[in-house]
């Protein structure tokens, strides 16, 4: 397995914020909860840390995120001066930069499914977790953490996950460099978030709407205690996924678990 080495990874990056300080361990708790402390403590914007395996590690929900050794897990410390509301776009532009990478990168073809999974032939092969701290009404900083299944097999997830996951390893056959891969996801990701600094946004929703194959399919969403049915239509310039109900109804939902109930796209 090639071990991955950040000082290598940030003397290649062509980067000015994201990755110019990289902390990297062998094994920690969570990546996100560090560099939670390390915002806390006043770390400069585009710090990453990372992490060759996590023992607490989280998605949505607080959900466990398996993190064995070959993956790639991080996260990102960013301090956009946006209001706390707009986070949660942090999260489909990230997931468009780690989509655009994958597809740029290897002979696969990745697929977005909101809010935060990266998904390659119908399975997911990263997730992405946002997380944030606020002073009054203003976002102090934001902690974008990305966990990429790279190079392990689908028979290190529990069985539960065998059928809905992937890595790279099962889908090129070979395993992959995971500083490559870093350096990569990196370039992209700061490339997309001067975007979304300068007011660009649409331009991401655009082309994360591009990405997204179950955008016109019919779903489920579980938000909070709710269950809603409806026909994904689009994504607000908010982020939130617009579902619209057999009664006509529209609803906006910024935050809830999708399931796809049919595939086929409406007239």
């Amino acid at each position: 397995m090639t071990p991955l080495l950040p000082n290598r990874v940030k003397d290649r990056m062509q980067t000015e914020i994201i990755g110019r300080t990289i902390h990297y361990f062998r094994s920690l708790p969570s990546t996100n909860d560090i560099a939670k402390e390390l915002a806390k403590r006043g770390a400069k914007e585009g710090t990453v840390i990372v992490a060759d395996t996590q023992t607490r590690g989280r998605g949505r929900l607080r959900r466990r995120w398996i993190s064995p050794r070959g993956g790639l897990w991080f996260s990102i410390i960013l301090r956009p001066k946006v209001s706390p509301k707009d986070a949660p776009k942090l999260t489909l532009m990230t997931s468009v930069a780690v989509a655009k990478t994958i597809n740029k990168l290897f002979d696969l073809k990745a697929e977005i499914k909101w809010p935060n999974d990266v998904l390659v032939n119908d399975k997911k092969i990263c997730g992405i977790l946002t997380e944030t701290s606020t002073k009054r009404d203003t976002l102090d900083f934001a902690v974008v953490g990305v966990g990429v299944n790279a190079n392990f097999s689908r028979h290190d997830f529990p069985a539960s996950l065998r059928g809905s996951s992937t890595t790279f390893k099962e889908e090129l056959k070979r395993e992959i460099e995971l500083g490559a891969l870093l350096r990569s996801l990196l370039e992209a990701t700061e490339r997309y978030y001067h975007m979304f600094i300068q007011g660009e946004f649409k331009t991401i929703r655009d082309e994360w709407k591009s990405l997204s194959k179950f955008l016109g399919s019919y779903v489920e969403v579980i938000s909070f205690d709710e269950k809603i049915e409806g026909w994904a239509t689009d994504i607000d310039e908010n982020g939130a996924l617009v579902i619209r109900l057999r009664d006509q109804i529209i609803r906006k939902i910024l935050s809830g678990d999708v399931t796809i109930l049919k595939q086929k796209k409406e007239n």
